[in-house]
């Protein structure tokens, strides 16, 4: 056990940049998936048969290609065709628009759920659309998308990963840069998963106590 935390002190600094970046990663993902995923929801829901199948044909593209496979081709690809983006830049996008797609499912329910009476209410003295749905159905959307949004917020954590293999040195890129230098593999990928778990625990515990807050509004 002394021998392991001795190993451990050693890597640990080393671990915290790639912990650094990942949550940089993270949260710009986060906010780049949520910002598109309403976007597709509000499109989803138009009356315009077009924004519609934009949406949907846009969703289901997305959600029918594996993550890792958007990254190769928005990293490796995308110059081809001159547009040249950082390993970092690449994996925020990547990510971002891959769960975007989820996001947009999420935010589509949460629009679907409110009570139709509610919109009826605010054509009748006069509301428009757009004004309907700042003031009627977006704030009672995003109390039921709450939940569902911190499960998406942990899973884009743990695929954050996946943008070591455009060689972005996040936590898990780290720990492998680490294990091939110093062979040892046990210490630091038990560290490796220590510490997404650290990371994701807290946000875990924010969605329990969501789902019970708001499960019976």
């Amino acid at each position: 056990m002394s021998e392991f935390l001795a190993r451990s002190a050693q890597y640990f600094p080393l671990l915290m940049e790639g912990v650094t970046l990942t949550i940089v990663v993270t949260f710009s993902s986060v906010i780049l998936s949520s910002v598109l995923g309403l976007v597709w929801a509000i499109m989803a829901v138009s009356k315009s048969r077009t924004l519609r199948g934009i949406s949907r044909t846009f969703i289901t593209i997305i959600r029918g290609i594996p993550i890792i496979v958007q990254l190769f081709y928005i990293y490796f690809v995308l110059p081809e065709l001159g547009i040249n983006l950082t390993a970092l830049q690449a994996g925020i996008i990547g990510l971002g628009l891959a769960y975007s797609a989820y996001q947009a499912e999420n935010f589509r329910a949460g629009i679907e759920a409110i009570d139709k009476g509610q919109i009826e209410a605010a054509h009748s003295i006069g509301m428009t659309d757009g004004l309907i749905m700042r003031r009627v159905i977006l704030p009672q959307a995003v109390r039921i998308v709450l939940p569902p949004f911190g499960n998406t917020i942990i899973m884009l954590l743990k695929d954050s990963s996946l943008v070591s293999t455009i060689t972005v040195a996040e936590l898990t890129r780290q720990g492998q840069l680490i294990a091939s230098s110093t062979f040892d593999n046990m210490t630091v990928f038990s560290l490796v998963a220590l510490m997404y778990l650290a990371m994701a625990l807290p946000l875990t515990f924010l969605t329990r106590y969501l789902e019970k807050r708001y499960a019976n509004t």
